[in-house]
C-alpha cells in the first residue's frame, strides 16, 4: 500500500508582514484536507544570541538571527507529522527559506514582501498588544529587527517560488496556490 501524497509548503517573510495570516488563511482554505501548520515562532531557543545596534550601542536578545532557532527541534516536529497521516504541512516563519535543511523539504516556498513602514506599524499594534511600550517596539525594530531583516530574511526571497504581497495580498494570488496545493494532492 503506497503512501498518499503529501505536501510541504514554507512561508517565509519578515516581521510583521502576514506569514501567520497567510498561513491562517491556507488552512481555513484547505479545511477539508489535514492540515498541520509548525510556527517557527515556537522554537525560540531559550539563549538567544545578542545584537548591539550599530548606532546606539544599545544590547537586545536577538529574536531575528538564524542562531536564535533551534531548528533541529523544528525538524524533528516535522519528522513525527511527516509520518502522520497528514495531507499538508505548512512551516511558517522568519527563517523558513534562509534554513537549507528547511528549504530542502519544501515542495512549494513562499515569500510575503511588505514594505517596512507597514511591517513597524503592524508590530507596534502586534506587540503593544504584548504589554510592550512604543518606545520598547520602536528601538528594537529601528536598532535590531530591521538590520536582520535586510541580512537574513530578504535576501531568501530569492528561494521563493511564488512572491505574495503582504500589504494587499490578491485573492487571485492565494486562488493560485490553493488550487496548485490541491492539483498535487489529487494527482
Amino acid at each position: 500500500m503506497s503512501k498518499k501524497k503529501q505536501l510541504v509548503v514554507g512561508i517565509a517573510g519578515g516581521s510583521g508582514s502576514g506569514k501567520s495570516t497567510i498561513c491562517s488563511y491556507f488552512e481555513n482554505a484547505l479545511d477539508d484536507l489535514n492540515v498541520k501548520s509548525i510556527h517557527m515562532d515556537d522554537y525560540y531557543k531559550t539563549n538567544k544570541p545578542d545584537v548591539i545596534s550599530p548606532f546606539t550601542g544599545v544590547v537586545y536578545a536577538d529574536f531575528n538571527h538564524p542562531d536564535s532557532f533551534d531548528f533541529d527541534r523544528l525538524l524533528n516536529q516535522y519528522s513525527i507529522i511527516a509520518e502522520q497521516d497528514v495531507d499538508v504541512i505548512i512551516i511558517e516563519g522568519l527563517m523558513t527559506l534562509y534554513e537549507e535543511r528547511i528549504r530542502e523539504i519544501l515542495d512549494l516556498k513562499i515569500y510575503i514582501d511588505c514594505q517596512a513602514d507597514e511591517r513597524i506599524i503592524r508590530r507596534i499594534s502586534r506587540n503593544s498588544s504584548w504589554g510592550e511600550s512604543f518606545e520598547e517596539i520602536t528601538s528594537v525594530y529601528l536598532d535590531a529587527v530591521r538590520y536582520r531583516h535586510n541580512e537574513f530574511v530578504e535576501p531568501s526571497r530569492w528561494y521563493a517560488d511564488f512572491i505574495l504581497n503582504g500589504s494587499n495580498t490578491s485573492q487571485i494570488g492565494k486562488d493560485i496556490i490553493i488550487k496548485w496545493i490541491r492539483d498535487q494532492i489529487n494527482n
